[in-house]
């Protein structure tokens, strides 16, 4: 096995080669720096990966790579490069998400429709979903994304599905509700809102805070992505949640529980695109991956204070 995994400088794609590579499996590992946010991040994320052996790494982006030289010997491709974030997906940045998330998408297809590899993994989010749908949200539902960076990971799940359906590309996309732990994006809720209670600031609430999310611990995700390449079903679209569907408002709580220190909240109005609630059905998932999320709610959570406790100590 030689899985080249795209997107690896960030949040998953890092923490996924770290587990690959720990089982002595070789990754080639893409990343082209993108400023959603800060290289620094990004580099502190690849720092024990790049000691590897067994690890090689190519700043480039997709949509421009030679993809011939890249996918040489590859078996495996976890597709985890994109342009993040709902909220900076509109206005003229929207070509940003067009090119990243799907030009890029259907590069890497083409390139592979001749390829014997064993399996792409692609990683689509709850994002594609919408809202007003029966609640816990269903792989088979009536797709209607509220943003357009919902509209570019769902068109490149279609891609994936195409270039199955007419080159036997061994597609699987992957709905990932929420994720969070050690490594989460700085612009993402519980990082913002851990940094703050740690440094005493006040953080802003997009809403009322009683939106719900379905949130998905790191090592959960890391676990389905390895299933889905060894065992996902070609075709198949499957969606990975925590099971801890709970409120904004809850984790807070949480997080002032878990910080020892208290909140300062700044209310403001919630942003277009934002899904009121999420909760996932991973029957689908349990069936052909196995997938059980393992870790609580609260113990992850745990493990992101103290993550974050550690890099704030170092001055990051």
């Amino acid at each position: 096995m030689k899985a080249l995994v795209t997107g690896v400088a960030g949040f998953i794609g890092s923490s996924l080669a770290t587990s690959l590579t720990d089982d002595g499996i070789d990754v080639v590992g893409l990343d082209c720096f993108t400023d959603y946010y800060a290289r620094e991040v990004k580099e502190h994320n690849l720092a024990e990966l790049r000691t590897r052996r067994s690890f090689s790494f190519i700043e480039a982006e997709l949509a421009s790579v030679d993809l011939g030289q890249l996918l040489h010997g590859v078996t495996h491709v976890y597709h985890l490069a994109a342009q993040a974030g709902v909220r900076k997906s509109w206005g003229a940045d929207f070509a940003i998400y067009t090119r990243l998330n799907v030009d890029a998408t259907q590069r890497l297809l083409e390139a592979l429709k001749d390829r014997p590899i064993a399996k792409l993994v692609y990683a689509s989010s709850s994002s594609v979903y919408g809202d007003g749908l029966p609640m816990p949200l269903r792989e088979d539902q009536v797709l209607a994304p509220l943003s357009p960076y919902g509209v570019t990971k769902l068109a490149a799940e279609h891609l994936c599905h195409l270039y199955f359906a007419n080159y036997g590309v061994p597609s699987v996309s992957l709905r990932f509700f929420t994720v969070y732990g050690p490594r989460q994006r700085p612009d993402m809720a519980f990082h913002r809102f851990i940094r703050a209670a740690l440094a005493g600031q006040p953080i802003t609430l997009y809403g009322d805070g009683a939106q719900t999310r379905d949130f998905t611990y790191i090592a959960d995700i890391v676990r389905a992505c390895r299933a889905a390449g060894d065992q996902g079903r070609p075709g198949a679209v499957y969606n990975i949640g925590g099971g801890h569907c709970v409120s904004v408002n809850d984790v807070l709580d949480l997080v002032e529980r878990l910080t020892h220190r208290s909140l300062t909240i700044r209310r403001e109005p919630s942003q277009k695109g934002d899904m009121r609630d999420t909760s996932a059905d991973t029957s689908r998932a349990r069936a052909d991956l196995g997938f059980l999320p393992s870790t609580s709610l609260e113990a992850g959570l745990a493990a992101e204070v103290d993550w974050l406790s550690r890099v704030m100590a170092a001055g990051r």
